[in-house]
């Protein structure tokens, strides 16, 4: 009988981290899905509260970028968005969209953060 248990709690434990971490890879590929191409102009969608997300976007080098920052009642320092590679400093709103002009990017890595460098986020531009 006690075998019986252990082998049943044993079950649940295996089936229940791997339903877990199934969930946890599902929703980080979804929130990787943040660029669209409207009418020849890539646009990266990023949200702003408590950080930035997702952290890590993957877009096309050499077209026009615009990236657009969404916040929802957002009062921490993600309020404030720097890229200091592009001489790029905005404060955001505490609520609304912001969209910010990236021009037309060089096939690399763009580093953006808040304003006290707490919460980085990336744009890997590729060909």
């Amino acid at each position: 009988m006690k075998l019986t248990f252990i082998s049943i709690i044993i079950a649940i434990i295996f089936i229940g981290g791997s339903i877990v971490f199934k969930n946890k890879n599902d929703s980080k590929a979804g929130r990787a899905n943040n660029v669209t191409i409207i009418d020849g102009k890539q646009i990266i969608d990023l949200q702003a509260k408590g950080g930035y997300s997702p952290r890590r976007s993957i877009a096309k080098a050499g077209m026009p970028t615009i990236l657009i920052v969404d916040t929802s009642g957002t009062f921490d320092c993600s309020s404030a968005i720097r890229i200091p590679s592009l001489n790029i400093s905005r404060n955001l709103p505490s609520s609304g969209t912001t969209e910010i002009d990236l021009g037309n990017p060089r096939v690399g890595i763009l580093k953006g953060m808040c304003s006290m460098g707490m919460y980085p986020f990336e744009i890997n531009f590729k060909n």
